[in-house]
């Protein structure tokens, strides 16, 4: 063989190799990636049951139900257009409590979000910007007049 041709048979096969590493590791990263979505969204457009995935919003005044003998919570999560129902099995975070801004991690079933992780504010005035984004693009967001803190870095 010429040196031409090995040398594009070696440029052929690095970048098939490059292909096939990118390619796994595209597929791994996408079994991990949850996706956000504000109770709107799952709402309008019901996710697939088996989708892993992020709501966040806040915590419906009066919604919190704790289980007699359990430490099952139920709650809803509202962005203040619309609301989830969210089950969750599990100590909540000392910080959790309603009309604070949380964001949970889990599936939804029925219509109903089965949470697996549930993450609180760290600050009187935090709120995930995901919630954030997801209460400006309903309408409902007045935190800029009370100068929350969105947790972006300035």
């Amino acid at each position: 063989m010429k040196r031409k041709h090995k040398r594009l048979t070696f440029v052929i096969v690095a970048m098939a190799l490059v292909g096939v590493a990118t390619g796994l590791v595209l597929y791994a990263l996408g079994d991990g990636v949850s996706l956000f979505h504000s109770p709107t969204d799952i709402v309008t457009k019901a996710p697939d049951p088996n989708q892993s995935l992020r709501l966040g919003g806040l915590v419906e005044e009066g919604s919190v139900q704790r289980a007699e003998g359990s430490s099952s919570v139920h709650f809803r999560v509202t962005d203040l257009e619309n609301s989830v129902d969210v089950v969750y099995e599990g100590l909540l975070p000392d910080l959790f409590r309603e009309g604070q801004g949380i964001v949970t991690t889990g599936k939804v079933v029925n219509g109903t979000f089965i949470a697996e992780e549930v993450l609180a504010k760290h600050d009187e005035n935090y709120m995930p910007p995901e919630a954030v984004d997801a209460l400006k693009k309903s309408g409902q967001w007045q935190g800029d007049a009370q100068n929350a803190n969105t947790g972006a870095a300035k």
